[in-house]
């Protein structure tokens, strides 16, 4: 499990395998003291096992494995050396839930329509930045205003919802500590809807079933 709270921000070293596999080497600032083999690192959204970590400089380089299911269905498919990456741990029980409760299972892919500035001018710690998306159709129903959303590892919250439009607002702080700061209109990032969302959906649809059938 993780909270959507950015600890590092990644970049890919190099990218081997096919469609069916490959392998992912991410540098980063983590202690490789603290990464065991098997643990889990949410890499721009999807939970990913380090299958191999050694130290680097200041920090570590750790590889990942990334299947078919995971290239077809993220934006893992679309990295290349040099792509910046979202990093997290995984919790460790007293950890503090600072963002919201996030799976690091992607249900999609999101696009961003629209950027735009919405406070500049003398804020000496820069401006905030609101971002449109398009979510895929079928996750529509289960974003919505003032709840939470996991965006490229991200925990945001949703300002606003027009059918499978909706928007987030970054801070300058959050910003400046993801690679959000990078994002521009036409980019497609990874999408995981809230845990409670996604199970209170499914406990509606079980009772109809059941209803029906009484």
């Amino acid at each position: 499990m993780f909270t959507g709270l950015v600890s590092d921000v990644g970049r890919v070293v190099s990218v081997e395998g096919s469609e069916r596999l490959r392998r992912i080497v991410i540098e980063s600032a983590y202690d490789p003291a603290g990464i065991a083999l098997g643990a889990s690192i949410a890499c721009s959204g999807p939970c990913l096992t380090a299958v191999a970590v050694e130290p680097h400089g200041t920090g570590c380089r750790f590889a990942v494995d990334a299947a078919a299911e995971t290239l077809a269905r993220t934006t893992v498919g679309a990295w290349r050396e040099g792509t910046r990456v979202n990093l997290e741990r995984s919790l460790k029980l007293g950890d503090e839930l600072g963002g919201h409760l996030v799976t690091g299972h992607v249900d999609g892919i999101a696009e961003i329509l629209a950027r735009e500035t919405v406070t500049a001018g003398d804020n000496p710690w820069g401006a905030s930045e609101r971002f449109t998306l398009r979510a895929p159709t079928a996750l529509a129903g289960f974003i919505a205003e003032k709840g939470s959303i996991c965006l490229d590892g991200t925990s945001l919250t949703v300002n606003a919802v027009s059918g499978a439009d909706f928007s987030v607002l970054l801070i300058p702080h959050s910003l400046s500590v993801t690679t959000w700061e990078e994002r521009r209109a036409g980019d497609r990032i990874n999408l995981e809807v809230d845990l409670l969302a996604r199970y209170a959906a499914r406990l509606a649809e079980t009772r109809g079933l059941l209803q029906a059938k009484t």
